[in-house]
């Protein structure tokens, strides 16, 4: 299929959403609570400077049927415009799929048959401006993908190859999370909004196709529980303030950023409010995570180390802030001065 090249300034953008992969529609509801931007303030121009956007999702739209499936079929045909694409739910397998399929989105016009997801990404993806796979199931394939599953689903860049790009020359944008957090997903979309309208460098990403800004640092570097790990103070029940290690929690190995930016508005995120990180970021899950509420392979031993050396650091801190809770002791109200105060002229 051939491909034109876009222009580098947009001022009029399509976003065509499909969640007919293997999906609970969680990402798409996720989103509806991103604050930085909200999605209201990017489709009503509220910021400056980004392109008219027109949104094309099933759960957000008011169009139905035929209407709803209109633009897609437009876009398929080129007639539609410069659009982003954003896959959300893992990709199946169609040539496992025997005499039916999967899943699909509408139906040909010609012959009355369902369009499997696979199509609509084949068709779609070589002409879309930019293609955004949000959450861990279109990413990395998610808990359709685990082992056993019979459905052979994947992640979009299995499906288009890493190698894959846009008509805009841009690679794949994995946003993942399970569900997504929403400002994360928000924020990428108005850095290639800003970089369509040519006011924007080009999206960095790191291997894993996963914007650097947002996934660059762990759980663990940004959770407000990492004292208590360096000090080896460790939870062994889910209704304590310390580090979670020991009940379950892969923070220390996982690339996200909820621990600093919370859920919604700042507040919540998995560690925050006493829940464990299960590592629903990575590419490797759920299976390399599993079973959730074990602790993790080699917690043990980091944990045995922080607890000798943390010990000893919590013991001498201890004795620090039993110090540094007491006032000084020339601080009082008798008749004699006693805080050392000594002038060095007189007063002739």
């Amino acid at each position: 299929m051939t491909t034109t090249q876009m222009p580098t300034a947009l001022d009029e953008v399509h976003i065509l959403w499909t969640s007919e992969g293997m999906s609970c529609d969680g990402d798409t509801v996720s989103v509806t609570a991103g604050t930085l931007p909200s999605l209201e303030d990017v489709l009503l121009g509220l910021v400056p400077g980004l392109p008219k956007v027109h949104l094309h999702n099933k759960v957000l739209a008011k169009e139905v049927g035929d209407d709803f499936m209109a633009p897609f079929h437009q876009a398929a045909q080129d007639e539609l415009g410069p659009f982003i694409f954003v896959v959300e739910g893992s990709i199946p397998n169609e040539n496992i799929n025997g005499e039916g399929y999967w899943t699909s989105m509408g139906n040909d016009p010609a012959t009355g048959q369902p369009i499997t997801v696979n199509e609509w990404i084949d068709r779609l993806a070589p002409r879309a401006w930019a293609v955004v796979a949000i959450g861990t199931c279109a990413t990395y394939g998610g808990i359709h993908a685990m082992a056993g599953n019979p459905t052979g689903c994947m992640g979009l860049a299995d499906y288009l190859g890493k190698d894959f790009r846009s008509a805009g020359g841009l690679p794949i944008v994995n946003v993942p999370g399970c569900p997504v957090q929403p400002d994360n997903f928000m924020e990428t979309l108005t850095w290639l909004l800003y970089q369509a309208a040519g006011m924007a460098p080009t999206i960095p990403l790191d291997e894993m196709l996963r914007p650097t800004w947002l996934f660059g640092k762990t759980v663990h570097e940004g959770c407000d529980r990492a004292g208590y790990y360096e000090q080896g103070d460790f939870a062994h029940d889910y209704n304590s303030p310390k580090c979670l290690v020991r009940v379950g929690c892969w923070g220390p190995v996982v690339n996200c950023n909820v621990t600093k930016r919370g859920w919604m508005d700042g507040v919540g995120g998995c560690p925050n409010v006493g829940g464990i990180c299960i590592a629903c970021t990575m590419p490797g899950f759920p299976d390399k995570f599993m079973p959730f509420m074990d602790e993790p392979p080699g917690g043990s031993v980091s944990a045995a180390f922080s607890t000798a050396y943390g010990s000893m650091i919590r013991r001498l801190r201890a004795i620090t802030n039993a110090g540094a809770n007491k006032e000084p002791k020339w601080r009082h109200n008798r008749r004699r001065l006693t805080s050392g105060y000594d002038p060095r002229w007189g007063n002739g």
